[in-house]
């Protein structure tokens, strides 16, 4: 793909091999490094469009005008099966007179005329919803009514047109914009831009590689004419691939890593007084800016706290997303399961669009972190990263208390007695009260405290049914 299909020497998605001493070398004012991979590395623009066929998810490729989006999203079509020049018929582009007829499908005349009821109305679906690859082209031109029918297609996979339903099947979804800030004709709305799993910018052209363009004019090579046979999936081969990389394990090692990064996020603990609602969605419901509440807060060093960074936290669909993505990554690269790295890989890509930085927040004050402010990618890495450094520091791969309360939990409540119960009770209340006088509210806390919360409720109910069973 990179070397005769998307010219892209970018290998900005770096893997290191831990047996290898790194090499980094700084150049420039500012000090740039450029460091140099010990293990296999990759090009995002390259890569994250492959993980979305394989996982059958949505990517935006954002760019300016001519960087090559348009033609990497034809070439997953290629690689799905369909001529080149089906893909281009059947690719939409936004425009501002875009109507959900045009998009989708039209009814046939005579049944407009003739029909009594919508139920009599056939529509003339447009080919391209069929498809396994599917391609919109400047999304954000489109009108906002015809923005609201295409979300349908993305969340729920169906059109509905006069009645009429039509199911699009399982796909792959690709769309491009010119920047990635949601601007455009129209503006994109929001519930369409929570929809999209990834974010792929395709960066500047290197004008080192000028010579394969002059090749490539010479010769008259279009790639995506001219793509192997043996990287073509039919459908069945495209079925097996995403079922083979959803099997992929996610370890438990691996998991309690995202838990401990995403639990930093959501906490706000001035939104409100009791313990569910303390959060940035609450501030955010009621029309007060969370970074005001959260500068109100002086209980925690908000230089240290990762989740002072952000305005908001993360959904459950944006965490599903990242899972499916870590497990193609880890698949691609042929591991066992997925690990630290597969996830570290994907995830500044995935929660691109997900975290709203809060840009007045102490951790960007100091001038070397200047370039977080723009730089999204690297700021999200960065986050992780840090929060994986609080996570070593603590000790909780060897100490997860609430971890064991749960997996006890978990197993089930067939035949424990209410003397067992009662200890249970005891130690969940235990843990909390160790909180009490010694530990700071920061977010993987405030979880831990629902989350306990949670266990001895379902006790207590438990031990509710076993006095009024008799049992």
């Amino acid at each position: 793909m990179v070397n005769h299909a998307i010219i892209s020497p970018h290998y900005d998605l770096e893997f290191h091999d831990a047996a290898r001493p790194r090499t980094t070398y700084r150049v420039g004012d500012s000090r740039a490094a450029v460091e140099l991979p010990t293990d296999q590395s990759y090009s995002s623009f390259v890569l994250l469009p492959l993980l979305t066929f394989a996982v059958r998810g949505r990517c935006l490729l954002v760019g300016g005008p001519g960087r090559g989006k348009t033609a990497s999203a034809v070439l997953m079509g290629v690689i799905a099966g369909y001529p080149v020049r089906d893909v281009r018929r059947a690719m939409q582009h936004g425009h501002p007179q875009l109507t959900v007829q045009d998009m989708f499908g039209t009814p046939l005349p005579r049944d407009l005329i003739g029909a009594e009821r919508l139920s009599d109305i056939d529509v003339a679906w447009r080919s391209w919803l069929g498809m396994r690859v599917k391609i919109v082209d400047e999304y954000n031109r489109i009108p906002t009514r015809t923005q609201s029918a295409l979300l349908t297609v993305l969340a729920d996979g169906y059109v509905e047109v006069f009645d009429q339903i039509y199911e699009t099947g399982a796909s792959a979804w690709y769309l491009t914009a010119n920047d990635d800030a949601g601007g455009g004709t129209f503006q994109v709305v929001d519930a369409l831009r929570d929809r999209i799993d990834v974010v792929v910018k395709a960066l500047s052209f290197n004008s080192r590689f000028l010579g394969d363009l002059v090749t490539r004019a010479e010769r008259r090579l279009r790639p995506e004419e001219n793509v192997p046979p043996g990287i073509v999936f039919d459908a069945d081969e495209h079925d097996r691939l995403h079922a083979e990389v959803l099997r992929v394990p996610f370890p438990a090692p691996v998991r309690r890593r995202l838990e401990h990064f995403a639990a930093q996020l959501e906490l706000l603990e001035r939104a409100a007084w009791q313990l569910e609602y303390r959060t940035k969605d609450t501030a955010r419901l009621a029309g007060v800016d969370p970074h005001l509440l959260a500068a109100a807060d002086d209980g925690r060093d908000r230089t240290q706290d990762v989740g002072a960074q952000t305005l908001n936290g993360l959904s459950v669909r944006a965490l599903q997303s990242l899972i499916a993505y870590a497990k193609a990554m880890a698949y691609f690269r042929g591991n066992a399961e997925v690990t630290l790295d597969d996830l570290r890989g994907v995830l500044p890509f995935v929660l691109h669009d997900k975290l709203q930085p809060d840009l007045q927040a102490p951790a960007f004050d100091d001038p070397e972190r200047e370039p977080l402010r723009t730089d999204r990618v690297s700021w999200v890495r960065d986050m992780f990263d840090a929060a994986c450094r609080q996570y070593d520091t603590a000790g909780l791969d060897g100490d997860d208390p609430v971890g064991d309360v749960l997996a006890e939990l978990a197993r089930g409540l067939d035949g424990v007695d209410e003397r067992t119960v009662r200890a249970r009770l005891a130690h969940v209340e235990g843990l909390l009260a160790r909180w009490q006088s010694t530990t700071k509210l920061h977010g993987d806390v405030w979880e831990d405290a629902l989350a306990l919360k949670y266990a001895h409720q379902r006790y207590s109910a438990y031990l509710d049914w076993l006095r009024w069973s008799g049992a």
